[in-house]
């Protein structure tokens, strides 16, 4: 390209910055829970196009490199997450139609995990864009948050409509449900969730939302994009997250002292302190942990429940392929899923021990690359920061069915795979 030259219009790049701008109007819809899984198949499909076409594709459309390895591992996990589903469904005659509605949830759940990180490293869309956009999100967020958070003191609905556009199907009505705020039912106080269908998911992607604009350049639009997470992160009142803000800011950053003399050295005193302050410190470690449940100690209780009776279900009834399907709980654990709360357990449950390795395994080839890099430098910080959120959403969460708002992170995965495998 010469320098009196225009660079070639991406449109992989602005369609994806541009929906993350308009997040708050596809919610205000009921619409956002479509708009994953759109974006998912879409770039998914012009990125398949674009490594068979090669130079055919219009410049700003072509595919920058082959498939990194990393990619072919989410795309044969997540495939595999489909053959293993049919064959628990097989396994517990489940019958047709409950295959075809499981087969069209993973195309909007598990499949979104392996198509956005293709897009990711196929099309030549930048970082740039999409931290802009997060941030341009951030500001739109805070102009929405005096109503928000003013609207249960003047008696202002909590839940504003149902959006028709439910009649698609999807986990629960939540998902097409416009909130102003919810009520904990632990305390009857208010909890913010945002555009997002509960409040501690809120709080992650308020610690995304972090993550995209410590990467900003603009001084402006990074502090908007940086209150706009502690916000959320704040008003969801989420445990994890604010335990995932640190973590996730932290480790990333700190990473590169692991070259550094002086750090082992402080790392080999510390290790030898521990055979006088280990006791006391573990015990500390043990209050904070015991503190931390207690904060919300019904929602506690419930989840470790389900974590039981999916676990002793798991092993005594269906090792290795699951049992197809999650299903309702007893009174003990208020009639929630056996198989939700925790992607982990969860997969156990439903598919199995096969199941389970076909999300571990690529999630710990690509943190294993994020760390390498961020080690070497700042590239890396922002890929394992999102990675570490995800690992902390796994174990309070069921992944899949978030993956429709956490795209922009498989998005940034994918890209930080192709320039990994460009150097």
């Amino acid at each position: 390209m010469t320098a009196g030259e225009a660079a070639p219009v991406n449109p992989a790049e602005t369609w994806g910055a541009r929906t993350i701008k308009f997040t708050w109007i596809f919610y205000a819809v009921g619409g956002l829970y479509l708009v994953g899984p759109v974006m998912a198949w879409g770039l998914g499909g012009v990125a398949m196009v674009a490594l068979y076409m090669g130079q055919a594709m219009p410049p700003g459309m072509r595919a920058q490199s082959d498939v990194p390895p990393v990619i072919w591992a989410w795309l044969s996990g997540m495939v595999a997450m489909l053959v293993v589903l049919w064959i628990g469904h097989i396994d517990w005659n489940l019958g047709l139609a409950a295959t075809i509605k499981s087969s069209v949830g993973w195309a909007k759940g598990w499949a979104l995990m392996a198509l956005f990180p293709l897009a990711g490293a196929i099309l030549p869309v930048r970082r740039a864009p999409l931290v802009r956009a997060h941030c341009v999100l951030g500001a739109v967020t805070l102009a929405l948050l005096p109503l928000m958070v003013v609207a249960p003191y003047i008696g202002l609905p909590s839940q504003l409509f149902v959006s028709p556009l439910k009649v698609v199907g999807g986990p629960g009505p939540e998902y097409f449900t416009v909130y102003l705020y919810t009520l904990d039912p632990a305390s009857w106080t208010p909890r913010w969730q945002f555009y997002l269908p509960w409040s501690p998911f809120a709080g992650l992607m308020g610690v995304i939302m972090v993550l995209f604009a410590r990467e900003e350049k603009s001084l402006s639009w990074k502090a908007a994009g940086i209150a706009a997470g502690i916000a959320m992160i704040l008003l969801s009142k989420s445990r994890m997250s604010l335990v995932a803000l640190p973590v996730c800011l932290a480790v990333p950053s700190l990473l590169p002292l692991m070259f550094r003399s002086w750090v082992w050295a402080i790392g080999t005193v510390a290790a030898g302190s521990l055979a006088v302050i280990g006791a006391p410190l573990f015990q500390t470690i043990q209050d904070a942990i015991t503190s931390f449940k207690q904060a919300r100690a019904d929602s506690t209780r419930v989840r470790e429940t389900l974590q039981r009776i999916a676990e002793e279900r798991w092993w005594n009834e269906a090792i290795w392929f699951g049992h197809g399907t999650v299903e309702r709980g007893p009174h003990l654990v208020e009639y929630m899923m056996i198989g939700s709360h925790h992607t982990w357990y969860g997969l156990l449950f439903v598919k199995g021990v096969f199941g389970l390795l076909a999300l571990a395994i690529p999630m710990i080839w690509q943190i294993g690359l994020a760390i390498m890099d961020a080690a070497r430098g700042p590239r890396g910080r922002l890929p394992l920061g999102l990675l570490l959120v995800f690992v902390m959403l796994t174990f309070g969460e069921n992944i899949e069915i978030e993956a429709y708002m956490l795209w922009p992170a498989l998005l940034v995965l994918g890209i930080h795979a192709r320039e990994m495998h460009q150097r």
